[in-house]
């Protein structure tokens, strides 16, 4: 959480300094501070019944299936409300509050997941709290800030330093990001379910290969391995023929076994590690592709899995799509992190919504705290970068 001085106000307040000293001056400061005080009455009854209506209605509905949606979709309102008073004192009270970071709906999956990522948003609830409190404290700067225009002139610079000095602690404690941590754990849980639902295709898809493939030729084996039985006293030739094919086809379905259990996890990447996996890989890209890895150690096997299918996809991608000449991976690691650069020289314009499979390995490498960045621009080249952070072989993670 960081709050920053605004240079246009002298009385402004950073997090890590002082409240600002009460003084005795009219001077646009002052004048902008009396006018936060006189607008606090409107707006803190404004916040004040859409928190009670929010909390009562939705509350009462909750034993419907429209009290939670509703409540949630309050909550949100709630934020809204929180950027809205954050305007006004960074406008007013110079003091910046840097914005919380917005909940990842769009990225979770699954209506119910959205519903219950909204209901615990801690920013929104902290921010009802926010104008919940803030009616009787709205109600008593209004009174005395309008009747010292009036009363008592002289003190008012005074009064009103004291009195904004309270709404600015009040807003660097509930209105500002209460920690990274509150960050990362609104992140991780999105993450989260983007694993799972990448595990999950992972899975149908392995069910669908071996399905249309490898069951479906051990199917055709048995069967023709049948007929040949039946033939082998009657016509020995056509029997040899059909044993023949059938030899073929066992052929066939233990290269599909092979393959399969090639885009599960390769042997070589287990055995001799990601150097060598990433040097197969490229072998049987249709582009000629240098691969330099320069790893003196090897990371944990997640790590190692990920950064193998991502460049794996990578050089798919440049095969079907890119018309490349040349192309090249590059792997090392800088300090805690694995960092991986594919390159090539072909017409360019991948994005990361262009269909080929570029979100999906984004999320993947997001899921694991990892970053992907594509540089394409139209007629070429095209850089991807892709971070991930080192873990060692045992699987402890390492501080950053």
């Amino acid at each position: 959480m960081t709050v920053r001085i605004s240079s246009a106000d002298p009385a402004a307040a950073g997090a890590e300094d002082p409240l600002p000293p009460a003084r005795l001056a009219y001077d646009l400061p002052t004048w902008r501070e009396i006018t936060h005080l006189l607008a606090n009455l409107p707006v803190s009854l404004f916040g004040f019944v859409y928190v009670i209506v929010m909390l009562s209605v939705g509350g009462a509905l909750t034993v419907t299936v429209v009290g939670l949606p509703l409540l949630a979709t309050g909550l949100m309102g709630s934020r809204l409300l929180g950027r809205l008073e954050r305007a006004r004192v960074r406008s007013f009270l110079g003091v910046r509050i840097d914005e919380p970071s917005p909940l990842p709906v769009l990225r979770t999956k699954g209506l119910f997941n959205r519903l219950w990522l909204m209901l615990k948003d801690p920013v929104g609830w902290r921010a009802a709290l926010y104008d919940l409190i803030r009616l009787p404290w709205g109600v008593f700067t209004f009174s005395v800030t309008l009747t010292s225009l009036f009363v008592l002139w002289p003190v008012l610079p005074f009064l009103a330093r004291t009195m904004t000095n309270v709404d600015r602690a009040m807003a660097r404690a509930l209105l500002s990001p209460s920690d990274e941590l509150e960050r990362r754990i609104a992140e991780l849980e999105s993450d989260r379910g983007v694993v799972v639902d990448t595990a999950a295709a992972d899975l149908r898809r392995i069910e669908r290969d071996l399905h249309d493939g490898a069951q479906a030729r051990l199917v055709n084996l048995a069967m023709g391995l049948g007929l040949a039985k039946e033939k082998l006293m009657e016509d020995p030739d056509a029997a040899a023929a059909m044993v023949e094919e059938a030899h073929g086809e066992v052929k066939l379905a233990l290269q599909e076994l092979r393959d399969l259990a090639r885009g599960i996890h390769p042997a070589v990447l287990t055995d001799r590690g990601l150097d060598a996996a990433l040097s197969a890989v490229a072998s049987r890209c249709t582009v000629p592709v240098k691969v330099t890895a320069g790893l003196q150690a090897r990371p944990a096997a997640a790590i190692e899995g990920i950064a193998y299918f991502t460049v794996s996809e990578l050089l798919q991608n440049i095969s079907k799509h890119s018309g490349a000449r040349s192309a090249s991976v590059d792997v090392w690691r800088s300090d805690d992190r694995l960092l991986i650069q594919v390159w090539d020289d072909g017409r360019g314009g991948a994005r990361l919504d262009g269909g080929s499979g570029m979100r999906g390995l984004a999320d993947r490498l997001d899921a694991v705290d990892g970053l992907f960045v594509v540089e394409s621009p139209p007629g070429g080249p095209t850089t991807v970068t892709a971070e991930l952070p080192w873990r060692d072989r045992e699987g402890s993670a390492r501080t950053r």
